[in-house]
């Protein structure tokens, strides 16, 4: 991060490979347009399963590379896109996390609050509430225990 940039100018896009994410790319790309003053990170979070989810100590390894494989090439993909909207170099960075995390939301609030972000931006994966009642809603989660911050919620 550029700590030059003041903190609100400090954007988080929190995303996975969903075609909610890559919106979410597309609308910070579009709004700023490679205005300068601004610094974006691209973050994905893995959750880390528990230790008893792996039968063997290799499997676990196996998905460990499969997963950061996976994040790091969306992370690239998503941080070229900036890059070729004449946004600098210097002012896009990509951020993989794996971590155990009881609530993704939590997690997403968590790297907001370490990279010093004022903005975080999501994608709405675009749930029924009787689903959202169930399995819940990061980006709702996110919405109601955001603090200090600007949170985007992309549709």
């Amino acid at each position: 991060m550029n700590t030059d940039v003041k903190k609100h100018r400090n954007i988080l896009i929190a995303v996975d490979a969903s075609e909610n994410a890559r919106r979410a790319v597309s609308y910070v790309k579009d709004l700023l347009d490679g205005l300068p003053g601004f610094h974006i990170t691209i973050t994905t979070i893995i959750p880390q399963p528990p230790e008893d989810y792996f039968v063997s100590e290799r499997e676990k390894t196996d998905w460990i590379e499969n997963q950061n494989d996976t994040a790091t090439r969306i992370l690239e993909e998503y941080r070229q896109i900036f890059i070729q909207a004449d946004f600098r170099e210097e002012d896009v960075t990509s951020h993989l996390v794996m971590r155990e995390c009881t609530s993704l939301a939590e997690c997403i609030l968590d790297e907001r609050k370490k990279l010093a972000c004022g903005t975080v931006v999501i994608g709405r994966r675009g749930i029924s509430r009787k689903e959202e009642f169930m399995f819940g809603s990061t980006s709702s989660k996110i919405l109601h225990t955001a603090k200090d911050c600007t949170v985007w919620v992309i549709e």
